[in-house]
Formats: structure tokens, C-alpha cells, sequence
């Protein structure tokens, strides 16, 4: 799956569809941020229910910076999401 890479506050971080499929399909999907500088590596988990384009890959090309940001600022750390098996 295709990921993009984005900056907030100084931060770099990654972010791509979890690939975790649920009840709810193209509805809602997971996204998995890694922040890869500065170290140490760090990864967050939110669920995401995309306005256009049902397609995952799509949907995540369709957000901005911006919105990024905000998901990133609601998300969880992935060690607590079933989407990143609960690994710490």
C-alpha cells in the first residue's frame, strides 16, 4: 500500500493504510503514522472515514497536510489498536 510523508511541528512522520479490514469496508479505514525523525521511532493509530473516494490509496492522496496533522493530533499510540496488534 502506498504511504506519503509529511512534517508537523519540526516532526517528520509516514503514514499508510493499516490494511486492517472491518465490519465497516470502504467506510472506515485505519491509518498507521511512524514518525521517523527525530528518533526515537514512534507509531500512532487513528480510524479514518474518507468524504470522496472510497479507495484507500485515493482517500489518503485526497488529505492534506493539514488534515493529516489532525488525525495525527487524535490518534492513539499503536501498542493500545488492534489495527498494530496491540505490539509495543
Amino acid at each position: 500500500m502506498s504511504g506519503r510523508t509529511f512534517e508537523v511541528n519540526g516532526q517528520q512522520w509516514s503514514v499508510f493504510p493499516t490494511g486492517r479490514i472491518t465490519q465497516y469496508g470502504k467506510d472506515e479505514f485505519g491509518l498507521r503514522f511512524t514518525r521517523l525523525r527525530p528518533e526515537p521511532r514512534e507509531e500512532r493509530v487513528v480510524r479514518y472515514s474518507p468524504q470522496l473516494s472510497k479507495n484507500r490509496e485515493s482517500a489518503l492522496a485526497q488529505l492534506g497536510d493539514a488534515d493529516l496533522a489532525g488525525l495525527l493530533r487524535a490518534s492513539q499510540p499503536a501498542w493500545t489498536a488492534p489495527d498494530a496488534g496491540y505490539l509495543r
